[in-house]
């Protein structure tokens, strides 16, 4: 067998089909079925059954696709360690980050490579935390930095914990809530609430805190994945943003947003973590992200 056997089976295991399978690799299907058929034979079994319009994995297959996997991703890396060794570099940056690490990380982690590391090539992707996972398996993505809620552990994935930063309300300085004195929580609610997507254990902690009201599907009215367009939107409006406080801490250190200080008090965080696939070799330039990210996340 080769690898080049293995790479047929995951492509076929993937697609459910051959056809798809052989026009995604670029091959007649006619090729592809040799190859699988010629892998059959030196393994002693089928890998695949035909049900109707699909092939699926016979429990041979499953096995075999398990340790396909595992040495095409070995090769991979053989053949990217050798490039980035060959190619004498720090290599690229390709992170997916999350709402609020983007917030937060985005324009500081562009100005300081191009600052102290103008030779590295960064890409940053701001996709839904599901589309990045799907880029970080596919490697079109060497790293995430995400909220650790907002993902499923699973073998494949290595999650390392950053920080927990501290969630709270904010709204305009001249909001008529923002008199420096405790606001009661049906009080803010008269108001349009702003966030990004909240994960279930948020929702349950704002439900724990505030009853009905505090569930997000009734309590959020303006939400989307970019913290700075929610910011921006509760500088201009009587809007009140709902998340991690540190992602407006220049406008708050202005004078310009203010937090409230509600009752009762929430007392909830976002924990940010650093995902990469288990067992990948990170390019050089990789070691830049990680220092940065741990100095920059700090409440």
């Amino acid at each position: 067998m080769n690898l080049q056997q293995m790479e047929h089976l995951i492509a076929v295991a993937e697609a459910g089909s051959f056809s798809r399978a052989a026009q995604q690799r670029h091959l007649t299907q006619s090729a592809l079925s040799r190859s699988i058929l010629s892998l059959e034979a030196e393994l002693g079994g089928r890998l695949f059954d035909r049900v109707g319009r699909r092939n699926e994995l016979t429990p041979l297959g499953h096995v075999a696709l398990l340790r396909a996997r595992r040495i095409a991703l070995e090769a991979s890396e053989l053949r990217r360690s050798a490039n980035q060794m060959q190619q004498g570099g720090l290599g690229a940056i390709r992170v997916g980050l999350g709402s609020g690490p983007g917030a937060l990380l985005m324009t500081p982690l562009l100005q300081h490579i191009a600052r102290h590391h103008p030779g590295v090539k960064v890409e940053i992707a701001r996709e839904s935390t599901e589309l990045q996972l799907t880029a970080l398996r596919q490697r079109q993505l060497d790293a995430l930095v995400i909220d650790v809620r907002r993902i499923a552990p699973a073998p494949d994935l290595r999650i390392e914990s950053l920080a927990e930063l501290r969630t709270g309300f904010i709204c305009r300085s001249g909001h008529p809530l923002a008199t420096g004195e405790a606001v009661p929580f049906a009080s803010l609610c008269r108001f349009p609430v702003a966030s990004t997507p909240l994960s279930d254990e948020v929702a349950r902690i704002l439900v724990d805190h505030y009853g009905e009201a505090g569930d997000p599907g009734q309590l959020t009215s303006l939400q989307c994945e970019d913290i700075a367009a929610l910011v921006e939107t509760v500088a201009d409006t009587d809007a009140v943003y709902l998340g991690i406080v540190a992602a407006a801490r220049e406008r708050l250190e202005q004078g310009t947003l203010v937090e409230l200080t509600v009752q009762p008090p929430l007392r909830a965080g976002a924990r940010f973590a650093y995902v990469t696939l288990t067992g990948r070799t990170e390019a050089p330039a990789m070691a830049i992200l990680r220092h940065f990210v741990a100095q920059r996340l700090r409440d």
